[in-house]
């Protein structure tokens, strides 16, 4: 893959994990929903949904300032963000009898999809500078 590429989709990446720990914050009943159905609405669920906010947050915002300097700054930020997709796999597994019928094969698919590529796009990212229009974050260190 050309490193504009594996750049472009590790921004991608990150912003979509931003994207993921807002809609935590701010709607978690609906990032839950797909794990755990009806049962997303319960206070516990949604507790944890935006416990998870802050992960996804913190590594996506990490990912996102760190490709605006570095590709090797920004090498361990996206490898961790699919470390923690490849938990969120596991655990998807664990559970997997129990989670609802219809959503089960995405949610599963979704977390090893995002670790995949995740991990695939860490490993390829070249070493080069990074800092090619996303300095939004980088102003803050």
């Amino acid at each position: 893959m050309r490193p504009d590429t594996v750049r472009q989709i590790a921004r991608l990446v990150a912003w979509g994990r931003v994207g993921i720990g807002v809609t935590a914050l701010v709607a978690p009943s609906a990032l839950a929903a797909p794990w755990v159905g009806r049962g997303a609405r319960t206070p516990a669920a949604r507790l944890l949904a935006r416990t998870m906010a802050g992960r996804d947050l913190a590594l996506g915002a990490g990912a996102v300032r760190a490709l605006a300097r570095s590709d090797d700054e920004a090498r361990a930020w996206v490898a961790l963000g699919g470390t923690a997709d490849v938990v969120d796999t596991v655990a998807t597994l664990l559970a997997f009898d129990e989670l609802p019928r219809l959503r089960r094969w995405g949610v599963l698919a979704l977390t090893a999809g995002a670790a995949v590529v995740s991990l695939r796009v860490a490993a390829d990212l070249d070493g080069t500078a990074g800092a090619d229009g996303d300095a939004a974050l980088s102003a803050t260190g």
